[in-house]
């Protein structure tokens, strides 16, 4: 009797949620993509399984968590302040920053920037995968960079890479992009999700390792989120997005997540043609300061990480065509803004069936915060009535289903940010005044949604 052996078969994967199939499909039966699935080989394994965090496969024992000695991490100054700000203070050594943005917004030239910076002090090596040196040269020359201390290195093979890095030994790299590097390991194209999941997990383990500080830039889908599988957010220590209309001067990145700092920080940036310069006072940029009272126009103080912020809300409200009218809004949440309307015709008295409301937030900056909701509803209800608002006056507060006035965090520190930039008058919850208040704002308290509208608009 012979003995019938068996062929072993490749896996294979969907490069748009990363699951794994037995076999091949035209369409994912887990997230329904269509012709995403591609053959991703087993890794061999010596391959390197080792863990995220530096460990050695096998090697690793359980210890108590009070026996583990807190160590502080020592921060490299990166010479932009924005930029160390959004960090968390700085970078730290052996964290594993992503970028992301569109195409164009400023990820290469912030990073360029930064590396000059750093490079004065410590070794740095610039692995680009996209551009030549000679462009990259032509982007320092026009940036005004010496770029000393800095070494270029055109690579997309990630074993190549690490190999060059263990011998060089940076305390600071940058790889100019993830999606462009690629595993000797795998069969599939750079880019697919199997290639970014491996190049990624073996250069988080390398800054584990070496206690290098790497910075990856990542490409964004059309959607605006990160190219490849979610997991490579997870692996990561610090998650930064840019921001902005890519038209206009203003760049933001906002910290998606940091295991360093604070979340949601921002820092401000304006492009010109020496590179991104800071803004160090943003609230001076977002109001657009009017000759003369418009309505529809308010000035809101919000709040992004640590920072305070004065930003201007535009509301228009007009005779709608259409048998559903449209809700448009830039910088906020559609969904919100449509119960907003909804409090406001059941507590304020103001229908809006057959109206257009559209709502923007100057400056392209993305308000998440609830402290928005009631300068919104002040905003297009100034539109509706065509009312102009006071230039010098300032809101801020969450608006609940029964038309309350609820708090928001760090009010006194709003109300600061308020005083500071020539505001005369701030409506604000009761709960967020301090019982003093300040001497250079007249502070209106309100409890319900009704007194707001009669303080403002009677």
């Amino acid at each position: 009797m012979t003995k019938r052996t068996t062929k072993a078969r490749n896996a294979y994967i969907c490069n748009a949620c990363g699951v794994r199939l037995p076999k091949w499909s035209g369409q994912c039966p887990d997230c329904g993509a269509w012709n995403l699935v591609e053959e991703a080989p087993d890794l061999p394994a010596a391959a390197g399984r080792a863990g995220y965090a530096g460990g050695v496969e096998g090697g690793s024992e359980a210890v108590l968590l009070t026996a583990v000695e807190p160590q502080e991490r020592a921060r490299l100054g990166s010479g932009i302040a924005e930029l160390d700000r959004v960090l968390g203070g700085g970078l730290v050594q052996g964290s594993v920053v992503l970028i992301g943005g569109d195409p164009g917004i400023g990820k290469s030239t912030l990073l360029l920037q930064a590396c000059a910076a750093l490079g004065q002090g410590h070794p740095v090596l610039y692995v680009s995968g996209e551009e030549s040196p000679q462009q990259v040269g032509l982007r320092a020359r026009r940036l005004g960079l010496t770029g000393e201390g800095v070494r270029l290195l055109p690579e997309t093979c990630v074993e190549r890479v690490l190999a060059r890095a263990a011998a060089e030994r940076p305390r600071i790299m940058v790889v100019d992009s993830i999606q462009t590097l690629h595993t000797e390991l795998l069969q599939s194209a750079p880019g697919s999700v199997s290639q970014i999941r491996e190049t990624a997990a073996q250069l988080v383990r390398f800054a584990k390792q070496a206690d290098t500080a790497i910075f990856l830039v990542g490409h964004v889908t059309k959607e605006g989120a990160l190219a490849g599988p979610r997991v490579l957010e997870h692996m990561v220590d610090t998650v930064l997005y840019f921001e902005g209309e890519g038209a206009g001067p203003l760049r933001l990145i906002r910290s998606i997540k940091n295991r360093f700092g604070a979340v949601n920080e921002l820092g401000v940036f304006a492009m010109t043609d020496r590179g991104l310069r800071e803004v160090s006072n943003p609230s001076a940029i977002f109001l657009s300061r009017h000759t003369e009272s418009v309505s529809g126009s308010l000035i809101m103080v919000t709040r992004e990480g640590t920072r305070p912020l004065m930003v201007e809300v535009q509301a228009l409200v007009d005779a709608s065509p259409l048998a559903n009218p449209r809700r448009v809004t830039l910088g906020l949440d559609q969904n919100r803004l449509a119960m907003l309307l909804a409090v406001l015709h059941r507590h304020g008295g103001v229908a809006m069936f057959d109206r257009d409301v559209f709502v923007n937030v100057v400056g392209g900056v993305r308000i998440t915060e609830t402290a928005a909701d009631l300068p919104v509803l002040l905003a297009v209800l100034s539109s509706y009535r065509d009312q102009p608002l006071d230039m010098a006056l300032a809101v801020f507060g969450e608006v609940g289903l029964s038309g309350e006035i609820r708090p928001v965090p760090n009010g006194p520190d709003r109300l600061r940010e308020a005083a500071k930039h020539g505001i005369r008058r701030v409506i604000a919850p009761v709960a967020n005044v301090p019982k003093s208040g300040l001497q250079a704002l007249d502070i209106v308290r309100v409890k319900s949604l009704s007194e707001a509208i009669e303080a403002v608009l009677s």
